[in-house]
């Protein structure tokens, strides 16, 4: 019998090595927006598809919450659901804008526009992105459109939220053939925008052929986010739901693929994956196929080969933790820094090599060390008092 009780559940087992290749993911995500700001020197991405971490993103959160919650909505409450993921998540979301906020004006070299904002501008900004409220191109006090100014990354969180909504009222009652259909069906829009078909007409300066966007609240941009979250996170949800079905006393986890070093094999294939070139040397229909055929076909049996392995050794287990630790901090508060990377770089064209080399070593290190500071002295700590202060509160 399904209860309305609000029950305070544990947080069951993790899948290590997923966790260590979701830390793995963010790390290049920072690599890639290092080199990012260099585009007019080398005339090109040296992480070409660093952005493809996002996609893989959502096929991790859609097995982790299949994973997580699919059998426990008779002792959970959708309220009690959406407190955990307020919990789990938000914090980290107001520590990404408090840094965006506090570095905001040490950009304006590349980012004239932040001297020109007004004070109401930016503290209604400021709110909106501690509340996850997205603003809108009158909004936009850096001149990227993005839907918070203080902290780029943030679209992603939004989207994210928006599949925990999804799961919550519609995605969990749906069968796995509901699922499965669904699945397919939004694969087409991720074929609509890599193969360049544009079949809405969306896109007048013509095809796409590529998933990078999603973070303002133009018509293409929302297009764009909602195509990169729905396959890959049904994807993941669907993955969650056949696994159990195959679990044995010899297969525990129900994947298909078992790789002795499987994390060490997943973390390469992450990193070739991000790195390699444009196929055809620039944005088109070769390359658009490389990118679908990551997000519909190889992200998914990654995530099934790091569900399916283990770590055999006390090393690997530790990096896989500290990897998974350091994951979600990095990636939602590194942007900051590197808005500061971008205002350096448009103020000292004429830098020798070795301080350009420099400085983006040290925003990796500072990025480290600020997500690593932020989780033991700030998220953390709160993640544990909401969770004896707010989901506790009602057990009964």
């Amino acid at each position: 019998m399904k209860t309305t009780q609000n029950i305070y559940l544990a947080s069951k087992p993790r899948y290590e090595i997923l966790d260590g290749l979701r830390g793995v993911a963010a790390l290049m995500v920072v690599v890639f927006h290092c080199f990012e700001t260099y585009v007019p020197v080398f005339k090109t991405q040296i992480v070409n598809h660093g952005y493809l971490a996002v996609d893989f993103f959502f096929v991790l959160s859609g097995f982790v919450i299949g994973y997580a919650y699919d059998d426990r909505w008779d002792k959970m409450t959708t309220w009690g659901f959406f407190k955990r993921r307020l919990t789990r998540l938000h914090p980290m979301v107001i520590a990404g804008t408090l840094v965006g906020a506090a570095l905001f004006f040490f950009s304006s070299g590349y980012f004239p526009k932040t001297l020109e904002v007004e004070g109401w501008k930016f503290a209604l900004c400021f709110v909106m992105g501690l509340l996850m409220i997205p603003c809108g191109n009158g909004l936009d006090i850096r001149g990227w459109e993005e839907l918070n100014s203080f902290n780029g990354p943030q679209w992603t969180l939004m989207f994210e939220y928006i599949g925990n909504i999804l799961y919550a009222f519609v995605f969990r009652h749906l069968p796995k053939v509901a699922l499965a259909i669904l699945c397919v069906g939004c694969a087409f829009f991720t074929l609509d925008l890599t193969l360049g078909w544009d079949v809405f007409s969306l896109f007048p300066d013509g095809p796409q052929y590529t998933v990078i966007g999603g973070w303002s609240l133009k018509g293409q941009q929302i297009y764009i986010g909602f195509t990169r979250l729905l396959y890959p996170f049904l994807c993941g949800l669907l993955i969650s739901r056949i696994l159990p079905s195959h679990r044995s006393d010899s297969n525990p986890s129900g994947s298909p693929i078992h790789l002795k070093g499987g994390f060490w094999w997943c973390s390469l294939a992450l990193i070739v994956l991000f790195s390699i070139p444009c196929i055809g040397g620039k944005t088109g229909v070769p390359d658009g196929i490389f990118q679908a055929a990551c997000i519909l076909v190889v992200f998914p049996l990654v995530v099934l080969a790091g569900a399916g392995s283990v770590t055999r050794t006390p090393g690997s287990t530790a990096v896989c933790k500290w990897l998974g630790e350091i994951s979600y901090p990095i990636y939602i508060t590194h942007y900051p820094i590197m808005y500061m990377q971008m205002g350096w770089v448009a103020d000292h064209p004429d830098a020798p090599l070795w301080m350009h080399i420099m400085v983006n070593v040290g925003v990796v290190f500072m990025s480290i060390v600020l997500a690593w500071g932020l989780l033991k002295a700030y998220d953390l700590p709160v993640r544990n008092w909401l969770t004896e202060h707010w989901l506790k509160r009602n057990r009964k």
